[in-house]
């Protein structure tokens, strides 16, 4: 049976995985096996996941029409015009084209409408959770243009993603495949996006640099000299996304020369009034208190990893108050969506004075709420076995 509250994803190959994505940027891959990934991706399928008769979950393929319908609605396109005083005026109207649910401030979207139609590289910068990639993607889905979506922090073979792999066959003897990412950037006025640039192989910079170059613009295929080279077709726009500073211990630091190949849009941490309506429109049939309450946790906590005298290293990001609202839109109590979404992420080594406790200390403030009304107790979920 479906639930009320099913999750619909799309599987997206990237090098040899297949992730699965639902519309609002949360990555479902774990919870699917590999089998079922694949198969759905090579017939062009979604995946569901529903309950059978014991309360279990699994996934079920559906059609792609059924993951469309639970895209939040996008503002409409437009065509990017080309007359100075017809740019101006769209990149000053550009507030039209902002996703509602995308908590950004005015003059930043402003400012990376105004990069994109100027033809800039950009790189989304911030914390990790913090809406780097929604930006990016409704950037993409604001313009009339083709785009096209390479994960450069999940791939373990640059070369291949980026520009193609040797192949040999009995039939065809050796031959060369060329990458899709060389496809795109002989697409004219694409948007090409590369998520997770900060955790790339520097492999994966290197091959970056004449193509983000203004002044060369092209894609080496073979690093010797006289080797063939592919031009970057006109008006084709790179969005990047990274997490820069020390606090990302597993993120490189990246190469000051490539960095400078971008225009950089700094995102902000969303405050407690912004994380508060960000939850509320994305669930609005989850009580405002609660989501009111996973605000507060997560302000207090990004409030005390800045403070002089941290306890933590870090608060919780907008990545992980959306996950624990969707656990409470799904019956769980803060109480129990806390400790499967946030505690694992803090440090448990102290004991009583651990990153975990005081993080603990901090939800238990907020659990006493109602929320742990269990909403699949015991006794209800061997009645259901019974009937069904």
């Amino acid at each position: 049976m479906t639930e009320n509250n099913s999750v619909v994803v799309r599987i997206e190959k990237s090098g040899n995985r297949y992730n699965a994505w639902d519309a609002d940027g949360t990555k479902w891959t774990h919870d699917i096996t590999t089998g079922a990934r694949k198969k759905a991706f090579a017939n062009g399928m979604a995946l569901e996941r529903r309950l059978n008769k014991s309360g279990n979950r699994y996934w079920w393929a559906v059609s792609m029409d059924m993951f469309n319908s639970t895209t939040m609605p996008e503002p409409p396109s437009v065509d990017v015009p080309t007359d100075h005083s017809e740019v101006l005026n769209f990149i000053h109207s550009s507030y039209s084209l902002k996703p509602q649910g995308l908590m950004m401030a005015e003059l930043k979207w402003k400012y990376l409408i105004r990069s994109a139609v100027r033809g800039k590289n950009i790189m989304m910068t911030g914390p990790a959770g913090c809406g780097k990639t929604m930006a990016a993607k409704a950037l993409v889905n604001s313009l009339d243009r083709p785009d096209y979506y390479f994960n450069l922090g999940a791939t373990q073979d640059p070369r291949g993603t980026l520009i193609g792999n040797t192949h040999f066959e009995k039939n065809k003897g050796t031959y060369f495949s060329e990458s899709q990412f060389v496809k795109a950037i002989q697409t004219p006025n694409a948007v090409i996006l590369l998520d997770e640039l900060s955790r790339a192989h520097p492999d994966a910079w290197n091959i970056l640099m004449t193509v983000l170059d203004y002044g060369q613009r092209y894609l080496r295929l073979d690093e010797a000299d006289g080797q063939a080279t592919i031009s970057v077709a006109e008006n084709v726009t790179f969005v990047a996304t990274a997490n820069i500073g020390n606090e990302y211990t597993s993120t490189r630091v990246m190469d000051k020369a490539l960095m400078d190949r971008f225009t950089i849009v700094e995102m902000d941490v969303l405050n407690e009034e912004e994380e508060n309506s960000l939850l509320n429109y994305m669930f609005p049939h989850v009580d405002s208190v609660l989501l009111g309450n996973v605000a507060k946790i997560a302000s207090l906590t990004r409030n005390e990893a800045n403070s002089e005298t941290a306890r933590i290293g870090s608060g919780v990001s907008t990545r992980t108050t959306v996950e624990l609202s969707g656990l409470l839109f799904d019956g769980f109590s803060l109480e129990e969506a806390a400790e499967v979404s946030i505690y694992p992420q803090y440090d448990s080594a102290g004991g009583v004075d651990s990153e975990r406790t005081f993080v603990k200390q901090i939800v238990q403030k907020f659990c006493d709420d109602g929320s742990s009304d269990d909403l699949f107790n015991e006794e209800e979920m061997a009645e259901a076995d019974l009937n069904s």
